[in-house]
C-alpha cells in the first residue's frame, strides 16, 4: 500500500511543479493546429488513461523487482513527459516542445527494455504511450511549420 502511495504522490508533485501557468498555457491554447486535428477535445483523456496505464506500470515494476533504479527511470520518463507542456510554455517555443517529445518517446523505449525483463504486464503498460508519443510528437512538429 505504501508503494502505491508514493507512487501516486511523485506523480501528483511533479505533475504540480511542472504546469505552466494560465497565461503560458493561453498562449500554446492559441497556436494554430493542424487541419486534420479533429480529436484534440479527447486528448486528455488520452493522457488521463496513458497515466493511470503508468501508474499501474510503475507499480506492477517495483511489486515485482524492488528495484529502485527502476523507479528512477520511470521518474525520468514522468519528467520528460510532464516537461513538454511546462517548457515549451516558458520558452514559448514548439520546436522544444517537439524535441522533448521526442526524447520521452526514445526514453519510455529505453524503460520498456528495462521493464521487459521484469514484468510483461509491466512492458505492456507502457505501449500505450508509446503509440501515443509519436503521434502527439507528430502533431507538435506539425505545429512547428504552421505557427
Amino acid at each position: 500500500m505504501l508503494a502505491a502511495i508514493s507512487i501516486l504522490f511523485v506523480m501528483i508533485i511533479v505533475g504540480g511543479f511542472l504546469n505552466p501557468s494560465k497565461e503560458e498555457f493561453a498562449w500554446f491554447m492559441k497556436l494554430k493546429r493542424p487541419g486534420w486535428l479533429n480529436f484534440e477535445r479527447f486528448i486528455p483523456l488520452i493522457w488521463i488513461f496513458i497515466y493511470g496505464c503508468f501508474y499501474f506500470s510503475a507499480l506492477t515494476a517495483w511489486y515485482k523487482s524492488w528495484n529502485l533504479f527502476i523507479m528512477i527511470l520511470y521518474v525520468i520518463l514522468l519528467l520528460l513527459v510532464q516537461s513538454y507542456t511546462f517548457i515549451m510554455c516558458k520558452q514559448r517555443k514548439i520546436k522544444t516542445g517537439t524535441l522533448i517529445a521526442f526524447a520521452g518517446w526514445l526514453w519510455g523505449g529505453v524503460l520498456l527494455t528495462q521493464v521487459i525483463q521484469i514484468s510483461i504486464i509491466s512492458a505492456f503498460l507502457l505501449i500505450p504511450f508509446l503509440l501515443w508519443s509519436p503521434i502527439g510528437t507528430f502533431v507538435t512538429w506539425q505545429m512547428q511549420k504552421i505557427n
